[in-house]
């Protein structure tokens, strides 16, 4: 009998800590983690991060304004499972829009944030010596909106010569943006390909951003608003958004994660460090 009750006693100890004993989750981004799960991570060899940066803008009247920080947020945690060892910051939702005064660019519309080039710069370039501080060496720069570039091109080029001998490097990925937004790029490319048109398929707001976060949430895009882009100065659209579609959004989303990994990977290559 005592052995019974022994056993039950056992039995009802582990039932209490079981659920106490919750595994790491799954999940690359940042800000889910614990600062010891980090950790582990970090000492395992889990030592690559994303620092996605995104934008709040106008995108129409069919489209949330933060358009770009949904979008990125879902090919970066692609891009992170797909390079294996990644994690993924938060994503930078203020980026450079335009001028205040008088505005300029999406400055122009309600809803649009900016922030001055030089100062964008330096929050890119504080989180990097951040990541770098808990033991990061390879730091991966992405952005989805164009004015992000140059700006994130030229913290990465700082960074690198100052960290030349010190087993850190930072990974600027341009291709991620032209292949998905360029005019000249392969998405733009594959759906002239599908008989679209360039005029149709536009700069911004048409049919190459609406089909993505369509295929994202298709919530996001207002569907009763879709209508051919008119005058931008009015309608904020450069395209014809009545011809995206999820079917697009998807071949999209998969050339930017595509040309992505592709970038990153040949960068750590090139650096001699390989896939880390």
């Amino acid at each position: 009998m005592t052995s019974v009750r022994s056993c039950i006693a056992i039995t009802c100890l582990w039932l209490v800590v079981l659920p106490l004993r919750a595994e790491v989750p799954d999940t690359v981004f940042l800000e889910e983690l614990t600062w010891t799960e980090l950790r582990d991570a970090l000492k395992a060899g889990k030592t690559t991060i994303l620092l996605p940066t995104g934008g709040t803008e106008q995108n129409g009247p069919h489209m949330v304004l933060g358009k770009h920080n949904y979008i990125i947020k879902y090919t970066s945690e692609r891009i992170a499972r797909r390079l294996g060892n990644a994690f993924v910051a938060p994503v930078m939702a203020y980026v450079p829009e335009g001028d205040l005064e008088p505005p300029t660019g999406h400055m122009a519309y309600p809803g649009t944030i900016t922030l001055p080039n030089e100062h964008f710069m330096k929050v890119v370039e504080f989180a990097a010596r951040s990541f770098k501080v808990h033991g990061f060496k390879d730091i991966v720069f992405l952005g989805d909106s164009g004015p992000n570039q140059k700006g994130m091109q030229a913290v990465a080029e700082l960074l690198n010569k100052e960290w030349t001998n010190s087993g850190v490097r930072v990974h600027f990925t341009l291709d991620y943006y032209t292949i998905g937004y360029e005019l000249t790029g392969g998405f733009a490319v594959w759906l002239q390909s599908q008989g679209e048109s360039l005029e149709n398929i536009g700069r911004h707001a048409g049919i190459t951003d609406t089909s993505q976060l369509m295929a994202i949430d298709p919530k996001l895009i207002r569907m009763d608003k879709l209508a051919p882009g008119g005058d931008p100065k009015l309608t904020g659209i450069s395209g014809n958004p009545t011809r995206a579609s999820v079917t697009y959004g998807k071949k999209g989303l998969d050339l930017k994660i595509d040309a992505a990994v592709a970038q990153i990977q040949a960068s750590m290559t090139a650096s001699g460090r390989g896939s880390r």
